[in-house]
């Protein structure tokens, strides 16, 4: 069995954002030359997220809305958390959206349904972040 590893590095923007890593994700699965197997994408910070869905901007931005009527980033008054930093709502909205993924390999492929894609979702930014890449498999 193969097992490979690799942390993805992303230099985030703004505050909050969502990015489509599934071409780096597919990268790192050539490199790995496993053909049949498992693919772990974990966000490596408390704030973000890792999540499956489709690759469209109006969803993103009902993603961004619907998060931030759950989990507002301002008042920031209103999370105890927010004594020395002012992320509490990203703590939130990664718990809505999940800290990782797992994906089939099936022939060398990244084995997923119709409009499906891989996405790094961000809520406390301005700073570089990491995902972590796990692949087994044979």
């Amino acid at each position: 069995m193969k097992s490979y590893r690799k942390e993805l590095w992303f230099d985030i923007k703004k505050r909050r954002e969502f990015i489509n890593i599934t071409p780096d994700v597919e990268q790192c699965l050539l490199e790995s030359g496993v053909k049949e197997g498992l693919v772990l994408v974990n966000a490596m910070h408390i704030t973000a997220s890792v999540f499956i869905n489709d690759d469209e901007s109006g969803l993103h931005h009902d993603f961004e809305v619907w998060l931030e009527k759950l989990a507002p980033e301002k008042p920031y008054s209103q999370y105890k958390h927010n004594t020395y930093e002012d992320n509490a709502d990203g703590h939130l909205k990664r718990s809505i959206m999940g800290r990782e993924v797992v994906v089939a390999i099936t022939e060398g492929k990244l084995d997923f349904g119709p409009w499906e894609q891989i996405f790094y979702g961000e809520f406390d930014g301005k700073r570089r972040k990491r995902v972590l890449v796990k692949i087994i498999g044979n």
